[in-house]
């Protein structure tokens, strides 16, 4: 096959920064998604219906023209948020969802959770109304090895959360480990997970590959080959629990190549192109539609997008470097080869 058509696909986990940054990767994400999940991990941390309408003016006012891009927002969860707030949530008909990070587990979330106890009137709340809470799944407790904090949140917060809360709607983002697919696809209905291109196609030898790659450093760290094995047979199985989200995450070079380098990996500028290498290399192109452009909005109860996209079997190279507000940022694949090129992208 050289050329692939897809229903326009949604990227339900994304990192869009603010100001002149978002500016800058913003056009990335809305040439190729019809609609993202944005994260509220933010300085300040968007706590508020408020505080998400402001930012939701910002990134339209930052789109390209006629664009059709819909931005999706998400409300950071601490244990002063309240179930009014929740409500106003609900009716606000931007907001998609409410983040759940625990205090301390990835760039900007100080803020976050320390114990589940402390917010659970507020997720008896979404419970009932609805609103699906999105979950960063790790423990950040010192004594836990970094690769088994996943797997340690699932036995110890996630698993009897969702036994607790039957109507709970819980998306597990950024899927790392084979763990987190047997807990997904054994777990209840309104139980689903985002899986990103970087858990896909790389396993933790990518971080040391010829040196210390700090370009490859995201949270949840990338995992054992076992794991990605498991991850790509997720993604590629059908199953609707599964899809797309790409968890791009853009920072500064200078902040990741530093003594104490940011996680995050930015792929929106060639996002659905990796996700179409990995499902050709698995053998179900035919599969990625539902993955990447179907399950998602049903998840959510949103229709599906009406336009389609156009990719073709064509070599290109991202550049070494993009602007990124002051500064620059280096792209995942900077310099190397993606199989498969965007060459149309209908409204």
């Amino acid at each position: 096959m050289t050329t692939l058509t897809l229903r326009r696909p949604d990227d339900w986990h994304l990192h869009l920064r603010d100001g002149e940054e978002m500016r800058a990767v913003l056009g990335f994400t809305a040439q190729r998604f019809g609609r993202a999940i944005v994260m509220p991990n933010l300085k300040p941390p968007v706590t508020s219906v408020a505080m998400a309408r402001a930012y939701r003016n910002r990134i339209v006012r930052a789109l390209p023209a006629e664009s059709g891009f819909q931005p999706l927002m998400t409300l950071f969860l601490t244990e002063k948020t309240t179930p009014a707030e929740i409500d106003a949530a609900r009716t606000s008909g931007f907001i998609a969802g409410v983040k759940l990070y625990p205090a301390g587990a990835t760039t900007h979330s100080e803020a976050g959770v320390g114990s589940i106890d402390r917010v659970f009137p507020v997720l008896e709340r979404m419970a009932e109304i609805g609103l699906p809470l999105l979950v960063h799944g790790e423990v950040t407790d010192s004594d836990v090895d970094v690769f088994d904090r996943e797997e340690r949140f699932i036995e110890r917060v996630l698993a009897p959360l969702v036994e607790r809360l039957p109507r709970l709607k819980v998306v597990l983002e950024h899927l790392t480990t084979r763990a987190g697919v047997q807990f997904v696809r054994e777990a209840r209905a309104g139980i689903a997970a985002t899986i990103t291109p970087q858990h896909l196609l790389l396993n933790w030898n990518a971080l040391f590959a010829g040196g210390l790659r700090p370009h490859h450093y995201c949270l949840p760290v990338l995992k054992r080959e076992h794991d990605r094995i498991e991850l790509v047979a997720a993604a590629v199985s059908g199953n609707a629990k599964f899809f797309l989200g790409t968890d791009s995450a853009p920072h500064e070079r200078s902040t990741k190549e530093s003594a104490y380098g940011c996680a995050g990996i930015f792929t929106a500028h060639a996002a659905i192109e990796l996700y179409t290498e990995v499902f050709e290399t698995a053998g179900h192109l035919d599969r990625l539609q539902g993955f990447a452009s179907e399950f998602g909005p049903d998840f959510y109860g949103l229709p599906r997008n009406q336009g389609n996209i156009t990719l073709s079997k064509e070599g290109w190279r991202p550049p070494a470097s993009l602007a990124f507000g002051a500064g620059t940022l280096v792209p995942f694949r900077a310099g190397e080869t993606v199989e498969w090129r965007l060459t149309s992208a209908g409204r």
